[in-house]
């Protein structure tokens, strides 16, 4: 079960960071966040008054929260990083944030077989390779590189926390509707900041009109990666945490693979090893 619901979180997260590259570059990236977020919560807090999720109030939601504060942060050191380039290193930089859910597994007493130990380095590597990491080129600026450190540590500290936010199917729907109204609450309050400094809000060309032509997308977005949360959360507390988080974290191939087949761009020699690096971790974190 548990390598089931990570490959699952796995294809949601890599699905939904391909469709927020293509809505980004229609909109200004914070917007997409925020307006994905918001229909995210709307569903969620839907969901939450039809299960009864309001019952399953507490304490741990506190995790939730902190994991809501964190992720606009992240989110957007990360896309900061992007536009700094060059994006072949940014990009499978950003996912060595595994090793915080790894570490924290670790440190509760997890240990890995020897076989999974094996699979875990082996798909960390597919998952760097996968990105198509620039190995030469135009230098990379120190501020980008502490960029993505503080975004892979941030993306990380998420699936920590939210893995600690419920242990209940109907308190995961409500961890999941809070994490999401302090997304909002982080993301609109550093959207309205940016737009009283001069920053645009929304698109340069079709303004308004951009958004709402794009709400099924930013739909996409917002509850493929809120599903991919929850997915995550089941998984962690289903198995071992260092299981759950290197296989979750096999969406950069995700990504790469659904540019080549809907974008059709070409996959470098480095992405597709990568791929296959990836694939054969799995196979060897499922079968350990």
């Amino acid at each position: 079960m548990t390598a089931l619901f990570a490959l699952a979180t796995s294809l949601l997260w890599g699905l939904a960071d391909f469709g927020g590259g293509l809505l980004t570059r229609r909109a200004p990236a914070l917007t997409v966040v925020v307006a994905s977020q918001s229909i995210a919560v709307i569903v969620l807090g839907a969901i939450v008054m039809a299960t009864g999720g309001l019952h399953e109030a507490g304490p741990q939601l506190w995790y939730a929260v902190a994991a809501g504060v964190v992720g606009p942060v992240a989110m957007l050191s990360f896309y900061k990083a992007l536009a700094l380039g060059p994006m072949g290193v940014v990009s499978p930089l950003g996912s060595l944030g595994v090793a915080v859910p790894v570490g924290v597994g670790l440190m509760i007493g997890e240990r890995p077989g020897l076989l999974q130990f094996a699979g875990i380095a082996v798909a960390v590597a597919g998952i760097v390779l996968a990105g198509g990491p620039e190995l030469r080129g135009a230098p990379v600026q120190r501020q980008a590189i502490g960029l993505t450190v503080v975004a892979a540590f941030g993306f990380g500290a998420v699936m920590a926390l939210i893995a600690e936010a419920s242990t209940t199917i109907t308190g995961l729907f409500l961890a999941l509707f809070v994490q999401r109204v302090a997304n909002v609450a982080v993301g609109g309050a550093a959207l309205y900041v940016s737009a009283k400094r001069g920053g645009r809000a929304l698109p340069q060309d079709g303004g308004m009109r951009v958004i709402w032509t794009s709400l099924p997308a930013l739909a996409f977005v917002g509850l493929a990666d809120v599903a991919a949360n929850g997915t995550y959360s089941i998984a962690a507390q289903n198995g071992p945490v260092t299981v759950a988080a290197v296989l979750a974290n096999l969406y950069p191939v995700v990504t790469v693979l659904a540019a080549l087949v809907l974008l059709k761009e070409r996959l470098r020699v480095v992405q597709a090893t990568g791929a296959g690096l990836a694939l054969v971790g799995t196979v060897l974190l499922a079968g350990g």
